[in-house]
């Protein structure tokens, strides 16, 4: 297993790119010129096909700059959605050596010379690469119906690695506006040693332009899978653009076009372990995890991390299981079936049922232990995320990156803060009791509605990375402990104003040794256990 808790990163100098095709022909800036580009695809037209199709691959791979063994903790997208909602407080896992994201508990991930945020910041502008060299290589002016919606496409992901880029850089739209959040870099860009940082206003105008561009090509585009973005992904997209932006309205409208023919899961579907097939009806857009692509590097995955049933994942072997905050679980009522989303303190979950796993069922599951494979369950061990098969080794469980239930709730959020109360309050309860609670009433817990909002959000989504962003956009504190009965690990006890300049991502030594512009942002201080006991959040009070 895992020998070293970080590595120092000495990849000054590395470029960011889709296609190892064409490596050799990549500048130190990290996307390819246009003449590049132009003779690349006459010389080879499929090479257009393989820059498209690596694009939507790279999500959920590893940046393969570490080794040819690869790391754990390098998985693209999904492991940064894993690394965001660790920073949070909603997610605990353990304090011991094989935790390969004990850096993110912590928040060590500051640390410009750690892996972590290396691969956070590089993911995404490897995206952006991609993206740009597609942009580049097709022509704007086309009229076939193909080549726009390659464009919309590669645009609509441009603006997703951005979406995950400009929360954790600066602070939230709606009080930073004017400040500096990370490089804007397009097809257009050309001088990548001198690219200062752009405001978050001129980054979400980047975001919102690219995906109204989608919307309107991806008109009458039928994809062929849900790891592909359309029209509505692109709506849904464009609706959390406009929710970060405080642009309400907005919001709601695109989340309900974005939903139009989807319906949640019901709570039969999620009264078992879920969300591992891209086929599921709920889900707008996810990652389609093949076992040729698991098999890279087994351990890179979701199935190890984040789903407690893996026959060959880090969390079952190590007991490095993600767990809920007791903070949060405490809160959720017991008619509500995502209570069972996580085993309570005697190990048990209804969601256990219907489980197998070699030769144990039901609650013996939780206890079953399996040298070197499985050690037992801890309380509120989540076992909200299936698997194909309990205990299978090939981790080939799909990831999803957007689900109607997120639409829903955006709507709902939308109409609230945009003054139709009643609607947004409407939509809200018409969901929880339909899919989740039958006896739920919006007042019940005694928070303000968009408090209420933001624990269904925390409940709904929880593992899913939203929590970090979700807290910066609402400008809360992160309440991790009131006191001594927490689950959090004492080195991971602790809690952060909102404008704690140590929850700002740093820039990682390969970017500030190569772009002379960057201004990082100003140092905070390590947490400590302990501190900041007094904080409330409104939702876990």
């Amino acid at each position: 297993m895992k020998l070293n808790r970080y590595i120092a990163m000495t990849l000054a100098g590395a470029t960011l790119f889709a296609c190892s095709d064409i490596d050799e022909m990549v500048p130190q800036g990290g996307t390819l010129l246009a003449t590049q580009v132009q003779e690349t695809n006459n010389a080879a037209p499929s090479r257009v096909e393989a820059q498209f199709s690596g694009m939507y691959s790279k999500l959920g791979e590893p940046l393969a700059i570490f080794g040819s063994s690869g790391r754990p903790d390098d998985y693209g997208f999904i492991m940064m959605a894993f690394s965001n909602d660790l920073e949070a407080a909603d997610m605990v896992t353990a304090n011991n050596d094989y935790n390969w994201f004990s850096t993110c508990m912590e928040l060590s991930s500051r640390n410009p010379d750690y892996a972590n945020p290396y691969v956070r910041y590089a993911s995404p502008y490897n995206q952006i690469a991609a993206a740009n060299d597609i942009i580049k290589a097709l022509p704007a002016d086309s009229e076939e119906a193909e080549v726009l919606y390659k464009l919309g496409q590669a645009r609509a992901m441009r603006a997703f690695a951005y979406l995950n880029l400009a929360p954790y850089f600066q602070r939230n739209y709606q009080i930073a506006a004017d400040e500096p959040c990370v490089p804007i870099v397009t097809e257009t860009t050309t001088d990548f040693t001198n690219n200062p940082r752009a405001s978050v206003k001129d980054v979400y105008t980047l975001i919102v332009d690219d995906l109204t561009y989608a919307i309107e090509k991806l008109e009458g585009f039928v994809r062929p899978d849900k790891a592909k973005i359309d029209q509505q992904v692109a709506y849904g997209l464009r609706a959390r653009a406009y929710l970060d932006m405080g642009m309400w309205a907005e919001a709601a409208s695109d989340a309900e076009k974005a939903m139009e023919g989807y319906t949640p899961a019901t709570i039969e579907e999620v009264s078992k372990p879920f969300l591992y097939d891209l086929t599921e009806h709920n889900w707008l857009w996810g990652y389609d995890m093949t076992i040729d692509m698991a098999s890279v590097f087994t351990y890179a995955t979701s199935s190890s991390w984040v789903r407690s049933f893996s026959g060959d994942g880090y969390a079952p072997a190590t007991a490095t299981y993600s767990k809920i905050n007791n903070l949060l679980y405490n809160k959720i009522p017991a008619t509500d079936v995502r209570k069972g989303w996580w085993v309570d303190e005697n190990l048990h979950s209804p969601l256990l049922q219907n489980v197998s796993w070699n030769g144990a069922t039901g609650d013996d599951v939780a206890a079953l232990f399996i040298e070197n494979v499985k050690e037992p369950f801890e309380p509120l061990t989540n076992v909200k995320f299936g698997m194909y098969t309990y205990g299978s080794t090939t981790n080939e469980e799909d990831w999803p990156f957007m689900r109607v239930e997120e639409m829903i709730l955006i709507q709902a959020e939308g109409y609230v803060r945009g003054g139709n109360e009643p609607k947004g309050k409407q939509i809200l309860e018409d969901f929880v009791k339909t899919y989740r609670d039958p006896s739920y009433s919006a007042d019940a817990g005694g928070r303000t509605l968009v408090d209420e909002i933001w624990f269904q959000r925390r409940v709904e989504l929880w593992g899913e990375g939203f929590s970090n962003a979700d807290t910066r956009r609402l400008n809360k504190p992160f309440v991790r402990f009131h006191d001594s009965n927490s689950n959090m690990p004492e080195a991971f006890r602790f809690n952060l104003k909102a404008d704690d300049p140590h929850l700002l991502m740093h820039f990682c030594k390969s970017e500030t040794n190569t772009n002379l512009a960057i201004v990082d942002n100003p140092a905070g201080n390590q947490p400590e256990p302990g501190q900041n006991a007094d904080l409330r959040d409104g939702v876990t009070d």
